[in-house]
């Protein structure tokens, strides 16, 4: 009789799964087994097995690292739904929104003084780079170009106050000497004899002058005159020191400006950006070259005209003929204005001059320097030169045509090619 193995007696034999051969199935172990079921999951108890006993089947006991856990996750309770957004909180937000562009726009409004003279510094500082890029085209440095450029600009400043100054405070020293004579003049007037007798005008200006109301006037005129001066000279001071700043780092400044924009897009970016500063640059020194003619040509006729301060009064037509559209008209009418207080005849020659001259740098010398520096139609030069004035003065009007050229050639490069794709 032969033996046979206990398990092979207790251990049914496994169905044969399609694709697997019996070898195969006898090295697999229990574990091994697919067609074996286990328990899959801890604390679960799977099916019953061929040979367990009967009964139900205990689960396994828990980790020790579980069993450390707390029973709840969360102790103080789980997170509830998010607040719904009520009118209160929409309010508030809109409120605080409205406060926060209320502050900007006082901190813009209260800062106003200063963005205008970087505005400017910066348009200076553009303007004379093409200046400052030909001296270094003959062989000089960036930072001797700049310092020989700088140095012209305050030696113009201060031939413009040298040529001022003096004739503005010897007119004020005659008007103050003459004033006793103008004085006795009006005494001797029999109609101010007449209203002094029925009004007590000498008697009322008398006792205003010896109350110390006339003195307390021009003391506070003065004072008035005095910080307007201390103002202008600090503000010029400041716009000359930034402007060299400008000057100096203008490069660098390109550069980083250049690398806020995409990667794919920089080069075009730098070949528009490079069109509109040599606009800028161009406007520039054209429109300060026209100045110099206006006032050169305006001093040689005063000169032979026989005006006094001939210089400044050129000096004066020069500086007011930069302001665009309505400059060269202020310039005339105050010279002309000096003229007929010297002499009818000389009035009425300046009034001629500036009348044919005009005329000539509007439509002979104009165009011909500006033809390669700003390509903007004529009405919107005048648009753009009354929106200027109209924000910022005769500052807005200097800066509103090469602005208005820059939005052209942006519209002209890039909005225009881009809606004839569509």
């Amino acid at each position: 009789m032969t033996d046979t193995a206990p398990d092979a007696v207790s251990r049914p034999e496994t169905p044969a799964r399609p694709g697997t051969s019996a070898p195969a199935r006898a090295a697999m172990g229990p574990a091994d087994d697919p067609g074996e079921v286990t328990d899959v999951l801890p604390g679960v108890p799977g099916p019953a097995r061929p040979g367990d006993p009967p009964g139900p089947r205990a689960a396994p006991a828990r980790p020790a690292a579980d069993a450390e856990k707390p029973a709840d996750a969360a102790p103080y309770g789980l997170p509830g739904k998010p607040f719904a957004r009520g009118p209160f909180l929409w309010g508030l937000t809109a409120a605080l929104g409205v406060l926060t562009a209320w502050g900007l726009a006082q901190a813009l409004v209260s800062a106003r003084g200063v963005i205008v003279l970087t505005v400017v510094a910066a348009f200076l500082a553009v303007g004379l780079n093409p200046v400052v890029e030909g001296l270094r085209r003959w062989g000089l440095g960036r930072r001797a170009a700049i310092s020989i450029v700088f140095l012209g600009v305050i030696v113009m400043f201060g031939l413009f106050g040298l040529a001022i100054v003096p004739p503005v405070s010897q007119e004020t020293s005659d008007f103050v000497s003459a004033v006793p004579g103008y004085v006795q003049d009006l005494l001797a007037n029999p109609t101010i004899k007449r209203l002094d007798a029925d009004y007590q005008i000498l008697a009322n200006v008398r006792d205003y002058i010896t109350s110390g109301g006339l003195g307390a006037t021009v003391a506070g005129g003065i004072l008035g005159a005095g910080a307007v001066v201390l103002d202008a000279f600090f503000s010029g001071l400041t716009l000359l020191v930034l402007t060299l700043y400008f000057l100096g780092s203008l490069p660098s400044i390109r550069e980083y400006l250049l690398r806020l924009v995409p990667a794919s897009r920089r080069p075009r970016t730098a070949a528009i950006g490079d069109e509109i500063l040599a606009g800028i640059g161009g406007y520039v020194a054209g429109n300060v070259l026209i100045s110099v003619i206006a006032g050169a040509l305006s001093w040689l006729f005063l000169t032979v005209a026989g005006a006094k301060y001939a210089l400044a009064l050129a000096l004066v037509v020069a500086v007011t003929d930069l302001i665009p559209l309505v400059g060269a008209t202020v310039g005339a009418v105050l010279v002309s204005a000096v003229g007929f207080l010297q002499s009818a005849t000389l009035g009425i020659a300046c009034a001629i001059f500036f009348v044919v001259y005009q005329q000539i740098e509007n439509y002979v010398v104009y165009p011909r320097v500006m033809r390669r520096s700003v390509d903007v139609a004529p009405a919107v030069t005048v648009i753009a030169a009354l929106f200027g004035g109209a924000l910022l003065g005769a500052v807005g009007a200097l800066l509103a045509i090469p602005v208005a050229a820059a939005v052209a050639l942006i519209l002209r490069e890039v909005v225009l090619p881009r809606q004839a794709r569509l």
